[in-house]
Formats: C-alpha cells, structure tokens, sequence
C-alpha cells in the first residue's frame, strides 16, 4: 500500500488561489532546516486511501469553485515516489485542463534532466504549470519570498524556464 503525507483540500498557502495540496511521503534529501521532516520517513505517514484521485477530482470542483492543485513533500520526484506523481499529475491534468498544477522539489531541473528517471520527470514537467526546484538551504532562508524557503530555489514557469 502507497504512502502519503497528507492532503488539505482548501489550501491558501501552497499555490495560487485556493488549491488542493497533496503531499507525498518520503524523501532522500534530508535537508537540515526542512520544514516538512515528518515527510522524511517512506514508511511512515498515512495509507493511501484506495480512493485518492477520486477525493482530490470531487475537492478541486467541491462548492462550484474550481481550484489549483500543488503537489509537496516529501519529494514528488524521486525514485520511490515518482510514478505516483505521474499518474496524479496525468489524471488531474487529464479531468482539469485548465487549473494550474504547482509541484516542489528538491531538485534542481538541471539534475532533473540528467536523472535516471528523466523520461516520467518530463512526462510530469509536460503537464505542470509551476516547478519550484531546488534544495531548501537554511543559511539562504528568506520568508519574505513567494512559494519558497529559501533564495536559491526557483519558480519556474512552463513555456518559459522548462
């Protein structure tokens, strides 16, 4: 059975708007500082409810307001978690052609394009809006900026950086 980390279905502080968070569960980069450490472990967390997509389809639409959807960590996008983040991120894209969908990850998108796992890390990137990349460093925190920790992590706009 798949972990998760969690999901907030009326999300205002993780995207734009008000979207659905869903947060995987495990993560390789340990990064000192993180704010989600709890995400850490991939076998702790929650079960994966056997009904997810259609809980995370029902909340985007839920009350006639349609919302984004962010995907956080966790890392999305590591070996372990990487196929779960595609089949999200395809089914979503798939119902919801025009939502945005924000995904952070630890890494950067240059080591994204040389990962091993580089053909489903472009499959998900094909179908995103807005990549936040890169590690949090706390010596470079800065909470003055939107949708990041800290200064070296980028916002990255599809069409534009990716």
């Amino acid at each position: 059975m798949r972990k998760y980390a969690g999901l907030i279905k009326n999300d205002i502080a993780n995207g734009e708007g008000v979207c659905v968070s869903y947060w995987v569960q495990g993560c390789p980069h340990h990064c000192p500082g993180c704010h989600n450490p709890e995400t850490w472990d991939f076998d702790g967390g929650l079960e994966q409810p056997w009904d997810l997509l259609k809980q995370v389809k029902e909340a985007i639409c839920a009350n006639g307001i349609q919302r984004n959807f962010s995907i956080l960590g966790g890392e999305p996008l590591c070996p372990e978690n990487i196929y779960q983040t595609e089949t999200i991120v395809c089914y979503i894209r798939d119902m919801f052609p025009d939502i945005k969908i924000f995904l952070w990850t630890g890494y950067t998108l240059e080591e994204l394009k040389e990962y091993s796992f580089a053909k489903e890390a472009r499959s998900i990137l094909d179908k995103i809006d807005v990549l936040i990349d890169g590690p949090y460093i706390e010596e470079q925190r800065d909470i003055t900026l939107k949708l990041r920790g800290s200064r070296n992590q980028k916002i990255r706009k599809k069409g534009i950086d990716f």
